[in-house]
């Protein structure tokens, strides 16, 4: 017996110093990509030296002897820090995922394959100035400059990543950048998937429930709308196709397209006597974060916010003299046209004058990996791409005997966006930046400015043209043989919106609707924000001056509108009512639950059980009133209209019908549902969380999931790649934290503020900023999340331009010399 001890003793020790060996042999390898922050490199290309000082966060600061080098700087920067990021933004651009990836990234490489986003970015290279054509072949150099670093020494092939799959890094080249802003293009673009869903809706729906349940402006119906039956005769009501979520597909799901914050105060209500701006833009979250912090010296003066990783630009941050910000315009850029085939030749389709044009059609060949390439026939009309009816779920609204081809300003061949983006950075005054706006094409943002000159919000981005007699206004699928439909040209940037210098001194977004005009120069009928802009003027109202902490409280602030609204609504005859019941029963949770939001403030506070409860309640409300008229099609609604609920418990234009259930042979009344929709909420969350309910934490359940967007459900690897942390917020707060909506958990934050800045005029240097999770993209590195915990506590980093105050405590100071110096 003892010699059969030792042996197991020996066995078990030889098991776990094997063990230890394989993993240190394994974080040696991988430990290799980490970027030594002091290393200096010789390289070719260079006009003359360049310092890049990374500051106590890992900011880059880049001192260069002229704006080629700073360009150079910046690509060989990113790619230090991200390059398998930036390889999988641009595979993804360019249709090429399932070449690592396999049959899972199909659908999502042919739907690039047919926009072409790719090769409109090739054609948009000669389309760009000079300076812009220079920045971006710089920074291309800079970024093959790094990957020729990785190809020569044993620099751990670039990212961790790189062990599990394909090693090969092609040259990075200007259309690369190009391509990104297209594909950030369509992620912040969900036009088309409306209107498809509009048109379901409309062939299950009457007019008037249909204007419920898609409110395109509080108090205003949509009479004028056709039913979509008579504009596409054979449209039938189709089951909706529910399909699993795709690895890095760039399209949002409903409800999850982009959305930010952005405000400016003139200096006249600033209590500092500066100029103040801040801005948020709300993205999908992602490990790391999609944006990259640094700071640029260029030859206009030093620069200092927000890139992303790919592009040779600071998209939002600040200069000396001017602050920039966007939030998503919500233009209406987009068309999906049903075009109608001859029956004589699939090759043809119908044109408004009765005869018939060609399609242009070429083929492309997709390689999957562990499987046989896959060729696709790309058709294209006259008005944009053919797509198939897997995708946008284009096949439920697709008669047969046609197609659907969408239009889309973003599928330009001549896109100016990057010449903007240059040019914007280098802006001395609101009315310069106002003019580079001009050039940008999409996606449709309003451009926030705080400048010597004062403050302005302009739309830039092209606004289609469309005939006053379309049939359906672009708020529904339209038959390409109509005259009326189709876009007829962009308009001037002079019928853009453009608000400047106001009496009030004070401008604001939050994705709401920003101008009443009628159609077709309305820019959209569909907005992204009712409720965050009710709180946003609430807090800019009760100060007659601001100062940075104001902006930072507004930033942060977490009381929800909906709820405020809402549970009034819901609750009217349910608060302080009922007979008095036993504990464990239903009944005596809901008391419970109703005392505790009764005396509620409506804060989403990430230690308080209420937003749990408030959120778990209207979501099941939204489900009981919408499920028997709607049945599976209610799936597509995963987060609570609270416009469409307010008019439902207002009974607006008698919107209270949807409280009745159909199907059944009693009249149910609005208060039924509440009390039954919060009973069947409460008895979820227990099955969660326990019968205690003062204990719940909203946090526990709104959990901020920056999940690395490869290696996120790799059992194992997720415990080391995934960032996870309890946030406050929610759906509707100024500081938001979009829930997922579906899923075992759906009160997951997945998509908010990557990036805060506030930038305060009368003391540039006093302004802050933050990113979600860190600079470095290597999950080894301390950089991978170290900026997370701040970020989730409201926290902020300096954003000064003082060289010596980055140099003081840096974490490294690498140098760039040219080749032959």
């Amino acid at each position: 017996m003892l010699t059969l001890f030792r042996w197991l003793l020996r066995i078990v020790s030889a098991v776990l110093g094997l063990s230890l060996l394989a993993g240190l042999v394994l974080y040696w390898f991988l430990s290799r990509s980490l970027v030594d922050y002091s290393e200096d490199f010789t390289l070719p290309g260079l006009d003359g030296p360049v310092e890049i000082v990374r500051n106590n966060d890992s900011v880059p600061h880049i001192f260069g002897a002229s704006d080629h080098d700073v360009y150079f700087a910046l690509g060989f920067t990113h790619a230090q820090d991200r390059l398998w990021q930036m390889t999988m933004l641009r595979r993804t651009a360019q249709g090429r995922l399932s070449e690592l990836f396999g049959a899972r990234t199909l659908p999502v490489d042919e739907l690039l394959r047919r926009l072409d986003l790719y090769g409109l970015a090739l054609q948009s290279v000669k389309a760009q100035d000079d300076e812009t054509l220079a920045a971006l072949q710089a920074y291309s150099d800079g970024v093959n400059a790094w990957i020729g670093q990785v190809n020569a020494g044993a620099r751990g092939r670039g990212a961790p990543e790189f062990w599990l799959f394909s090693p090969e890094i092609s040259a990075w080249a200007p259309a690369d950048s190009i391509a990104i802003l297209k594909l950030m293009a369509l992620q912040l673009s969900s036009h088309a998937g409306d209107e498809v869903l509009r048109a379901q809706l409309s062939l299950v729906l009457p007019p008037e429930r249909l204007a419920d349940i898609l409110p395109e402006d509080p108090g205003k119906g949509v009479a004028a709308l056709p039913q979509y039956s008579q504009l596409i005769p054979g449209a039938l009501p189709a089951m909706p196709v529910k399909t699993a979520a795709l690895p890095l597909d760039p399209v949002p799901d409903l409800g999850l397209a982009g959305a930010s914050n952005a405000w400016a105060a003139e200096a006249r209500r600033s209590a500092a006597g500066g100029a103040l701006l801040a801005n948020d833009p709300h993205l999908g979250f992602t490990a790391p974060t999609i944006w990259y912090l640094a700071r640029l010296e260029l030859s206009s003066g030093g620069v200092i916010g927000g890139t992303i990783p790919g592009v040779p630009a600071v998209l939002i941050g600040r200069s000396d003299q001017m602050g920039w910000g966007l939030t998503t315009a919500y233009l209406d850029d987009q068309d999906v046209v049903i075009e109608k085939l001859n029956p004589a030749n699939s090759a043809e389709y119908a044109l408004p004058d009765g005869s018939w044009a060609k399609f242009d059609t070429r083929q492309t060949i997709v390689t999957v990996k562990d499987a046989e390439p896959v060729t696709l026939t790309l058709r294209w009309s006259r008005n944009g791409p053919v797509l198939p009816g897997t995708h946008f779920n284009l096949g439920a609204v697709t008669p047969a005997g046609h197609v659907a081809a969408l239009s889309w300003t973003a599928l330009s061949a001549a896109d100016t966006s990057m010449t903007a983006a240059i040019r914007l950075m280098r802006a001395q005054t609101v009315a310069e930046a106002l003019e580079d706006g001009r050039l940008h094409v999409a996606p449709a943002q309003n451009l926030m400015l705080a400048g010597p000159d004062g403050i302005a919000m302009q739309v830039i981005g092209a606004m289609p043209v469309r005939d006053a007699g379309h049939p359906s206004q672009g708020r529904l699928p339209s038959p390409g043989w109509n005259p009326a439909v189709g876009f007829k040209g962009i308009y001037p940037y002079e019928e853009n919106p453009r608000f400047v210098n106001p009496e009030m001194g004070i401008l604001g977004n939050t994705n709401n609707k920003s101008v009443d005009r009628p159609f077709p120069k309305h820019l959209s009928f569909l907005w992204g924000d009712t409720q965050r802009i009710r709180r946003w003027l609430t807090l800019m109202q009760t100060r007659e001056v601001h100062t940075r902490e104001s902006f930072i409280e507004a930033q942060l602030d977490t009381v929800d509108p909906t709820s405020r609204l809402l549970l009034p609504l819901l609750g009217a005859d349910l608060w302080y009512t009922g007979t008095p019941a036993a504990e464990g029963t239903p009944e005596r949770l809901r008391q419970r639950a109703l005392i505790l939001l009764a005396e509620w403030n409506g804060e989403m506070n990430e230690h308080m059980p209420e937003p749990l409860i408030a959120t778990a309640w209207i979501r099941a409300v939204m489900d009981r009133l919408i499920r028997d008229e709607l049945g599976p099609m209610a799936d597509k609604f995963t987060h609570p209209d609270p416009v469409f609920i307010e008019r439902v418990y207002r009974n607006t234009a008698g919107a209270g019908a949807w409280c009745d259930v159909i199907q059944s042979a009693a009249v149910e009344t609005c208060t039924d549902i509440a009390r039954d929709a919060l009973d069947e909420a409460l008895l979820r969350l227990t099955e969660t969380y326990g019968p205690n309910l003062e204990s719940w934490r909203w946090g526990d359940a709104h959990q901020a999931t920056h999940d690395h967007a490869v290696l996120g459900e790799v059992p194992f690897l997720k415990w080391f790649v995934n960032i996870r942390q309890s946030t406050s917020g929610g759906d509707d707060t100024l500081m938001r934290g979009k829930t997922a909506g579906e899923g075992p958990n759906p009160y997951l934050n997945v998509h908010g503020a990557g990036y805060r800045g506030v930038y305060d005029f009368a003391d540039p240097d006093s302004s802050v900023f933050i990113s979600a999770t860190g600079q470095s993209g290597h999950p080894l590195s301390r950089h991978y999340d170290d900026l997370g915990e701040l970020w989730r506590r409201g926290e902020y980093i300096p954003m000064s331009l003082d060289a010596e105050l980055a140099r003081a405590a840096a974490v490294g100071v690498m140098v760039l010399t040219p080749e032959g110096d």
